[in-house]
C-alpha cells in the first residue's frame, strides 16, 4: 500500500476527519476536523469522497516522504509547500511521486492547513472513526517516523486550482441564540454584538479565548445554571465574563452560561482566525439560519467543482486569447538599430 512516510513535523499535526457524531451521551465530543470546509475543498480538488481523513496541521507542516506514487491536495491555512525544493501552489492538487519529498512550512493565515492524499489516510477507525481525539486519548499527534497509509486512489486529474472561501483573518460571525441567551439582558447581548473582539494567543482545538475591551459580560443567575450538554459552536461565558467559542474537541457538559451558537457554516472562520484577528458577532434568526445551511448543504460539492480551474491554462481553452498581451516589449525595430548605430543598448 502507498502513503506517506513523516520525516518531520509540527507539534500540532494531527489525522482528522469528520469525527465522531453520536458518542454525547457516553461524555466524548464529536471532535474531527477544525476546518470542515477544508476538508470539502480538498475532496473536490481530488474529486473524492468528503468523509476520507486528512492531515490537519496547527501552525506549521513538517516533511513527509513519498513510498509511492500518489497524488496530493492542499487546503486550509495557506503554507509554504515545495516538493523536492520546488514550491507548488495551495489550494491545489499535485502528483508526488515515489521517493519525491514533500515540504510544507509555516502558516502564512489562518492557523489549520490540511493535506489530502488521493484515497484518504487509511488506518484502521476507532470508534467510527480516523480523527485524533487527543482530549479523549484517542490516537494522538502524528510524530517522525509515523507512516501514514492511502487508501484506494481511483485516480483522476492534477494541476487544479481552487479558490477559497475567505476565513483566514477573523470577521463577521453569524450566531444564534442558545437556550441560556434569555439570561443576558437586552442591553448585554446588544452590547455584545456591538463589540470588537479579537482571537486570544490561548487556544486549541477545545475552544478559542476572546478579548475585548470593556466591562466583563454577565449573565442573572448565572451562578446557578446547572451543567447541560454543550456542542462545538457554543459562546460560553465564563465567571470572569470572558467568552470563549467552543471547537470540535470541547467537553460534553459545561455549567458556564452560553449567549449563543455560532451557525456551523461560519465555526470555521473561527478557529481559522489567528491570534489577533478581530472578530464580531451578528445575532441571527434560527430559522433562517437553518434554511441557509440546509440550502448551502445541497449545493456545497456543485458550487466547488465550479470553482475549480487548471494552474495553467490551455491557451485552446481561451475564447479571447488575442485580447491578451502574450508578448511585451515589442518594438518596430527603428529604436533598436539608432542605438546601435549610436553605440547605445536598446531596451
Amino acid at each position: 500500500m502507498s502513503g506517506l512516510r513523516v520525516l518531520d513535523v509540527g507539534p500540532g499535526v494531527t489525522v482528522q476527519d469528520r469525527g465522531r457524531p453520536g458518542w454525547l451521551a457516553e461524555g466524548l465530543s464529536r471532535g474531527g476536523a477544525a476546518d470542515g470546509l477544508a476538508l470539502d475543498e480538498g475532496a473536490a480538488l481530488l474529486g473524492q469522497g468528503r468523509m476520507l481523513a486528512a492531515l490537519e496541521m496547527a501552525g506549521l507542516g513538517g516533511r513527509f516522504e513519498a513510498e509511492g506514487d500518489l497524488r496530493i491536495a492542499l487546503t486550509g491555512a495557506p503554507m509554504r509547500a515545495a516538493i523536492e525544493g520546488s514550491p507548488v501552489a495551495w489550494n491545489a492538487c499535485h502528483a508526488l511521486a515515489r521517493g519525491q519529498e514533500l515540504t510544507i512550512g509555516a502558516a502564512e493565515a489562518g492557523v489549520y492547513g490540511y493535506l489530502h492524499l488521493g484515497g484518504g489516510i487509511a488506518r484502521e477507525p476507532l470508534l467510527g472513526s480516523r480523527s485524533a481525539h487527543l482530549t479523549a486519548g484517542l490516537f494522538g499527534p502524528v510524530a517522525a517516523g509515523d507512516r501514514l497509509p492511502a487508501g484506494a486512489d481511483p485516480g483522476g486529474p492534477v494541476g487544479l486550482g481552487l479558490e477559497p472561501r475567505p476565513r483566514f483573518s477573523g470577521g463577521r460571525i453569524r450566531i444564534v441564540p442558545s437556550a441560556q441567551t434569555g439570561l443576558f439582558t437586552a442591553a448585554e447581548r446588544t452590547r455584545f454584538a456591538a463589540t470588537d473582539f479579537v482571537r486570544d494567543a490561548r487556544g486549541n482545538r477545545q475552544g478559542v479565548r476572546l478579548a475585548h475591551e470593556g466591562a466583563p459580560f454577565s449573565a442573572e443567575g448565572g451562578l446557578s445554571i446547572l451543567s447541560e450538554v454543550v456542542v462545538p459552536g457554543d459562546i460560553q461565558m465564563t465567571g470572569d465574563g470572558i467568552p470563549y467559542v467552543l471547537l470540535p474537541e470541547c467537553q460534553t457538559m459545561g455549567g458556564y452560561p452560553r449567549i449563543g451558537t455560532v451557525v456551523p457554516d461560519d465555526l470555521a472562520q473561527v478557529a481559522q482566525a489567528p491570534a489577533g484577528a478581530r472578530l464580531r458577532f451578528d445575532f441571527v434568526d434560527p430559522a433562517e439560519a437553518l434554511a441557509e445551511l440546509r440550502r448551502t448543504a445541497a449545493g456545497r460539492a456543485a458550487d466547488l467543482r465550479r470553482r475549480i480551474r487548471p494552474l495553467v491554462r490551455d491557451p485552446a481553452t481561451i475564447p479571447d486569447l488575442l485580447s491578451y498581451q502574450l508578448v511585451s516589449g515589442v518594438t518596430a525595430g527603428h529604436d533598436a538599430a539608432e542605438q546601435e548605430i549610436s553605440g547605445g543598448t536598446a531596451k
